[in-house]
């Protein structure tokens, strides 16, 4: 099983890290040629207008959107997030997206890079106790469809979304990669196993 990773800008290394320490192979996504035969795609965190650009000039966009509209498992962490999103506020004009879960999201809605800040969310699908989060220049979840499962929660936030799952798509607000717990990653593994059975 090889799992696919936008390798065009943002936290690549320490998503591969992150699978590694799974025992998991990945492979950096770069161009249509890197798609074929893929268990699963990891959109990471990063510039959300630059790696929409990017997308657009490797090629990538259109034979992406397809896959993941036909079922693709896929993990958007930070600007992935905002990627994958229905609706995304705060955003260029010309920047798209995937659409391919129901949250509406705002660009850097958490503050710019001096705002900064790490949590504990209660994950209870995640079992073993609080899951350590960083958030740096994070999209705010402003609504979920009723078919999105929300996973986490931010303490002290009214309850806004920060992980949520609809189908075969997981979206985070934060980084998991930054961190040496490895349980959303985990999760994210099993999703695409379960595609195969």
């Amino acid at each position: 099983m090889t799992i696919g990773l936008l390798a065009l800008q943002g936290d690549v290394r320490e998503h591969a890290a992150a699978f590694a320490d799974l025992g998991e192979s990945v492979r950096a996504v770069r161009s249509p040629a890197d798609l074929p035969g893929l268990a699963g795609l990891v959109v990471p965190g990063g510039e959300s207008t630059t790696l929409s650009l990017l997308l657009g000039s490797s090629g990538l966009f259109e034979p992406l959107a397809e896959l993941l509209v036909g079922g693709l498992p896929v993990l958007g962490t930070c600007a992935g997030m905002i990627l994958l999103a229905g609706e995304v506020l705060d955003g260029r004009s010309d920047q798209r997206r995937f659409g391919v879960v129901d949250v509406t999201v705002r660009r850097n809605g958490y503050g710019r890079q001096l705002a900064s800040f790490e949590s504990e969310l209660d994950v209870p699908v995640l079992g073993g106790g609080p899951l350590p989060a960083v958030f740096i220049r994070a999209p705010v979840v402003e609504a979920v469809g009723a078919g999105v499962e929300v996973l986490a929660t931010l303490p002290g936030d009214g309850a806004r979304a920060v992980a949520c799952r609809q189908g075969r798509v997981l979206v985070t607000a934060f980084h998991p990669e930054l961190t040496p717990d490895r349980r959303l990653h985990r999760l994210f593994v099993e999703m695409t196993k379960e595609e195969r059975r």
